[in-house]
Parts: structure tokens; C-alpha cells; sequence
């Protein structure tokens, strides 16, 4: 029975393997033809039916707030456990660190000289006052919703239905019966994990290249995409060990991972001659974005002037998206013993604690080089200039800009680890036909998916793919996962009002 129980299906393991390794091979064989593919599906889904992720990202936060406030949803408790089974700080640092914490650095350092040189920032006025605050717009409460009401909808799945499947297609059940035992099933399923391989391979393709390049500047030597496969391979040694220790090893590693990340910030903000500037760029960009956060929630740019939501908005909601068939998983299965209340509003507020701290303080150290000492990053990228370049130009204006380099990459380093064991092990407890949230999944099925997921980064960085073609394989396959995301909340509500029925009779 035991055995039965945790056979392994393999459907859902070797068809997204299937399809990984035929997209590594396409990018790299005819990279350039896999390329105009990408940006000519880019272009439907992100402009022509654009309108589909802001609907979906607004429409995750409003469900979230409302099963929080409401009475009948917020108080009931995810397990039947005394206390949580983690403190606060441990929840806290593992929901930040174990998703998207790596990428998060990255365009903390960078993003807002992205935005410096569109046109949309410029009309509607200065780069110092707008720049900083779409950062935390578009990192801010509708990103973090997606995962939000997910969590709430798994929680509740896992923790007091107790299903005994970890799966997108079970979580659909309450709304579609027993088809997700079939086909449909199967095709919810290889839909979730084909997403979060994407999701992986944009992350590692954005970001690997400025870790190799920052190593390549303190130890001297050359950068070369083989160099960068070698960290990559770096990066997946690191998280494949950490993550057969299982949830004990993650949650320690996001603990070391914390302490790495307030020591960089506190490089930034009180070594970096700044101090001041940050904090009151960061108030008033805070203050900003709570004044026009509906019409930015919003606009769309129908006579395409400018492109920017199509470029910026869209992609940064299908982006979260794709990263919803895992972290959500992880952060239900982390959050038993909590109400429903406290998961909404604790996963808010320790998501956005971290990320609005990694932006305000690393974001705005570089602002203050463009604004005050004219160090012009948002015309060296314009110029040709690579991102990675430029995040180096801001290191060199800290004092002992090696040993802050190095700080960097072993953060780096450690969130990319956290955030794959996460995944890793949440894409693990698909592989199973059968398999409760007290059980981890087997070592060796936790050591398959660690080394699948880094398969497609190798692909993309050996094709070179341009930061528009990247963003456009993440926009083609959130398209699926929000359909799949509407289902299951439908499917929680119809659910919880059957479980308090139920409650009731029993009363």
C-alpha cells in the first residue's frame, strides 16, 4: 500500500522533460529562428490580449484582502496543529528568500535606469520622482497577490482537506470533479511544470551572467558564456545538496541567506555616502505610488504612444505568474498551524518588507550616482551598454568595491539556491500519485528535478536570447497558468462553503 502510495508518475515527470529538452535543443540549434518565434507569440499575448494579466493580477489581490477580512474565511486555521510550525522570523525569511530574492537583487540594482530612458517616465514627469516609484509598483501588492491567494487556496487544500496530491490539477477538483484524474489532469499538470522550468530558465538567463561577470572583476578573469554555464552548474551543486536535507536544510539556509542580505544592504545604505537621499527617495516614492496606485494599476497605453505597459507591466504580471505554480505550494506547505488571516496579510507584509528594503536601498544608492555625481547609467544602456556593466559602474562608486562584489555574489549565490530548493522541492511532489504535506518526496526524485531545471538557462545563454525574447517566454507561458489560477480559486470557494457546511451538520 505504502509502495503504491508514492509510486511515481511519470507522466508528469518525463513529458515537461521531453518538451525542456526539445526547446534546449531548438534555442540552440537555430537561435536566431527560435528567437523571432518567441517575439512573434510575445507580441499577441503581450500586446493583443495584454489586458489579460492586470484583470488577473488586480482581481488575485481583491480575492486575497476578502477572504482575509471576511470573518467566515479569515479565522479558519490551515492544520489542526497548537502553534505554527514555524516562528515568525522563519516563516518570514523563508517566504522572501525562497522566491524570488535573487531577482529581486538584480533589478534592485538596476531596473530603475531601465526606466530612465522610457518615454512614459518622462511625460508624466521627472526620473527622480517616477523611476523609483514603478519599481515598487510593479514588485509591490499585485505581484505578491498572485502568490498570496494561491497560498491561501493550497493551505487550505493541503493543511484541512488533507488531499493527497500536491498538484495544480488537484487543487482544481472542487470545480471540475474527477476529470482531473484523466487528461485534463495530466494536461493541467505538464502545463504547471513546463511554466515553472520557464520561470527558472528567464531567472538564471537574466541574472547568472552579472554574478560571472562581478567574479570575473575581482578575481581577473575572462567572461565567457562557458564560464557562466560553470556557475551556473555552481549554483545547482549548491541547491541540489541543500535540498535532500529537505525542509530543515532550506529553512537554514534562508536563516544564513537573511544575514547575507541585511549585511549588503547595509553596505549600500550606511557606506555608500548616501544615506539621506535613500531614505527620503524611498519615502517619497512610497508615498507616490499610494497616491496613483489604481490609475498605474491600470493604464494601458490604448494607442500604444509609448509600449511602456505592454514592456514593463504585462510582462512583470505574466512573469509572477509563472513563478505561481511553485512558491505558492511552498509557502502553504510552510504556513500550516496559521489562520487564513495571518498567511494573506503575514505574506504580504514579510514579501513586501524584503523586496520594498532591497529597492529602496540598492535602487536608490544607484539613482543618487545618476541624479547627483552624473554618473549617466541610463545612457551607457541606451548607448549598447549591457545592464551587467552598468551594476558594476555602481559598485565602483562604494568604497572597497571588491569586497562589496563579493558580498554580492555570495548573496546571490544563496538566494538562487533557497529559491530553487523551494521549487525543487514543491516540482517533487508532483512526481507522485498520491502524497500528503507530511511527507517530503524521495532523495533521488528531489535530485532529478534539481538538474532538470537547469537544463533550459544553458540553452538560453548559449542562444544569447535579448531581455525582450526572454520576457516574452515568460508572457507565453503565464498565459496558461492564469486560466489555471482562476480555476482554482473558484475551486476554493466552492470548496470552503461545502467544508463549513459540512462543519455546521456536524454542530
Amino acid at each position: 500500500m505504502e509502495f503504491e502510495k508514492r509510486k511515481i508518475d511519470w507522466s508528469t515527470m518525463l513529458i515537461p522533460f521531453a518538451i525542456v529538452i526539445a526547446l534546449m535543443a531548438v534555442f540552440m540549434i537555430v537561435p536566431e529562428k527560435s528567437k523571432t518565434m518567441v517575439d512573434t507569440m510575445r507580441g499577441f499575448f503581450g500586446d493583443t490580449i495584454g489586458l489579460y494579466y492586470p484583470i488577473l493580477a488586480i482581481g488575485s489581490v481583491a480575492c486575497a484582502l476578502y477572504v482575509a477580512l471576511n470573518p467566515q474565511y479569515g479565522h479558519i486555521k490551515l492544520g489542526n496543529i497548537r502553534k505554527p510550525a514555524y516562528s515568525n522570523f522563519k516563516w518570514g525569511t523563508m517566504i522572501f528568500t525562497s522566491t524570488m530574492a535573487a531577482d529581486i537583487m538584480f533589478y534592485s540594482l538596476i531596473e530603475w535606469a531601465l526606466y530612465g530612458a522610457e518615454t512614459h517616465v518622462s511625460e508624466m514627469g521627472s526620473m527622480q520622482m517616477w523611476a523609483p516609484t514603478f519599481t515598487l509598483f510593479h514588485w509591490g501588492p499585485l505581484a505578491w497577490g498572485f502568490y498570496v491567494i494561491l497560498a491561501v487556496c493550497f493551505g487550505f487544500m493541503m493543511h484541512v482537506r488533507r488531499r493527497e496530491r500536491q498538484r495544480f490539477s488537484e487543487a482544481c477538483r472542487p470545480l471540475l470533479g474527477n476529470k482531473v484524474d484523466g487528461t485534463l489532469g495530466k494536461v493541467i499538470d505538464i502545463i504547471a511544470i513546463f511554466a515553472v522550468v520557464c520561470a527558472t530558465a528567464t531567472t538564471f538567463s537574466l541574472a547568472t551572467p552579472l554574478l560571472t561577470k562581478a567574479m570575473g572583476t575581482v578575481f581577473g578573469f575572462e567572461v565567457t558564456t562557458a564560464i557562466t554555464i560553470l556557475v551556473l552548474l555552481l549554483i545547482c551543486a549548491i541547491y541540489t545538496i541543500t535540498v535532500l536535507f529537505g525542509i530543515s536544510g532550506i529553512s537554514k539556509l534562508a536563516s544564513i541567506c537573511s544575514y547575507f542580505f541585511f549585511g549588503i544592504l547595509f553596505y549600500f545604505l550606511f557606506l555608500g555616502g548616501e544615506t539621506r537621499y535613500i531614505i527620503e527617495t524611498g519615502f517619497q516614492s512610497l508615498g507616490n505610488l499610494a497616491q496613483n496606485f489604481i490609475g498605474m494599476s491600470t493604464y494601458m497605453d490604448p494607442l500604444r504612444e509609448n509600449g511602456f505597459a505592454q514592456n514593463w507591466t504585462v510582462y512583470y504580471w505574466a512573469y509572477w505568474l509563472v513563478w505561481c505554480v511553485a512558491t505558492p505550494f511552498f509557502i502553504a506547505l510552510i504556513s500550516k498551524g496559521r489562520t487564513i488571516r495571518n498567511t494573506v496579510f503575514g505574506s504580504f507584509g514579510w514579501g513586501l518588507a524584503g523586496t520594498y528594503m532591497s529597492f529602496i536601498i540598492l535602487g536608490n544608492h544607484g539613482l543618487a550616482q545618476q541624479m547627483k555625481h552624473g554618473l549617466d547609467v541610463t545612457g551607457f544602456i541606451g548607448n549598447g551598454g549591457e545592464m551587467y556593466d552598468a551594476i558594476l559602474m555602481i559598485f565602483d562608486t562604494l568604497p572597497l568595491p571588491a569586497l562589496a562584489l563579493v558580498l554580492l555574489v555570495i548573496t546571490m549565490i544563496a538566494f538562487y539556491s533557497t529559491t530553487l530548493d523551494g521549487i525543487t522541492y514543491v516540482t517533487s511532489s508532483y512526481s507522485y500519485k498520491q502524497i500528503t504535506a507530511e511527507e517530503e518526496p524521495s532523495r533521488k526524485t528531489r535530485g532529478f528535478w534539481a538538474i532538470l531545471l537547469i537544463f533550459l538557462p544553458v540553452s538560453l545563454l548559449f542562444a544569447e536570447n535579448s531581455l525582450y525574447s526572454l520576457q516574452g517566454v515568460t508572457i507565453i507561458a503565464a498565459f496558461p497558468v492564469g486560466i489555471l489560477l482562476t480555476l482554482i480559486v473558484i475551486s476554493f470557494f466552492k470548496d470552503c462553503k461545502k467544508w463549513m457546511k459540512e462543519n455546521r451538520q456536524q454542530d
